[in-house]
């Protein structure tokens, strides 16, 4: 039997959760698409799937063996669709990643023009607050808010962000507006980090400034750290790009802006060392246009 077969049967049961649906789905019969599993089984000397009369599960390794037939069969159809002329015109599936809201707010809308304008493509968006291994993941391209420090990564840079303290303009007008930072202590300060260490906030201007904050109300989400603040409870801390639309209506005002520490780049980053397909060269145009003409961010 050949294995790349073998690994899109398997592929496709994992996905439909259901030797008979995958079986369907691929024109086949039940019986081959078992014959199809068991001969990977055999090949690999694991077993791959637990099977039940109503469903079917992935054991650890076929966990682990179900990311390597993605990642091969990916990579598989991007040689095909290369020498097929894919690498001349979008086409296929661009999954990209981002910081959850910075996604929500800035990346999807690009992605679906993206879309719009090449109606063969596909889009994923997948959001995490944290650095996703793309090459690992078989991930196209991220959108990363850091200075970098891979330098194996091709990056474009579009855009900064800051690091603001801001309040509700009533709550600042009851407890007063921080002139300089130790002003902080004598104000109630809600924080989004998963820590309930004291926060370590560094501050910019003429002099470097490190100051050990004790937020009274602490949560994971910075959501919900926003909403306090903006109801009035206290100061938060944020990225610029996360407050940006409650400024502009006035619920939120920045405070200490000549103490803010420097900006922070915003880059498009993409693997170095091959050439890039249609997909990625198409959508970073777009983004680089879209995102360096917003003003929240620039």
């Amino acid at each position: 039997m050949d294995r790349f077969q073998a690994m899109k049967i398997f592929v496709r049961v994992v996905e439909a959760q259901s030797f008979a649906a995958a079986a369907r789905e691929l024109g086949s019969s039940p019986p081959a698409v078992t014959r199809a599993v068991a001969f990977l089984e055999e090949i690999t000397g694991a077993r791959l799937l637990t099977r039940t009369t109503r469903s079917v599960t992935l054991t650890e390794p076929g966990a682990n063996y179900y990311d390597d037939c993605k990642r091969l069969l990916g990579d598989l159809e991007e040689a095909e669709a290369a020498a097929g002329g894919a690498y001349a015109r979008p086409s296929g599936t661009l999954t990209i990643t981002a910081p959850v809201l910075f996604g929500q707010m800035y990346v999807f809308a690009v992605m679906t023009e993206f879309l719009d304008l090449y109606p063969d493509m596909r889009g994923r968006v997948l959001l995490f607050d944290r650095i996703v291994n793309i090459v690992e993941e078989g991930i196209d391209l991220a959108i990363r808010i850091g200075h970098m420090a891979d330098t194996s990564m091709s990056a474009i840079k579009v855009g900064t962000v800051r690091r603001i303290i801001c309040g509700a303009p009533g709550y600042l007008d009851r407890h007063s507006r921080p002139a300089v930072p130790a002003d902080i202590g004598m104000h109630r300060v809600v924080a989004s980090t998963g820590s309930s260490a004291p926060l370590d906030w560094q501050f910019g201007g003429d002099q470097k400034i490190s100051l050990s904050v004790n937020a009274r109300l602490q949560t994971n989400s910075i959501e919900a750290a926003r909403k306090a603040a903006i109801d009035g409870w206290g100061l938060v801390r944020m990225m610029s790009y996360q407050a940006a639309p409650f400024i502009e209506n006035g619920s939120l005002e920045v405070v200490l802006r000549d103490y803010e520490p420097e900006p922070i780049p915003i880059h498009i980053v993409h693997p170095e060392g091959r050439h890039a397909p249609a997909k990625v060269r198409a959508f970073i145009d777009l983004a680089v246009d879209r995102l360096r003409a917003d003003k929240r961010i620039n």
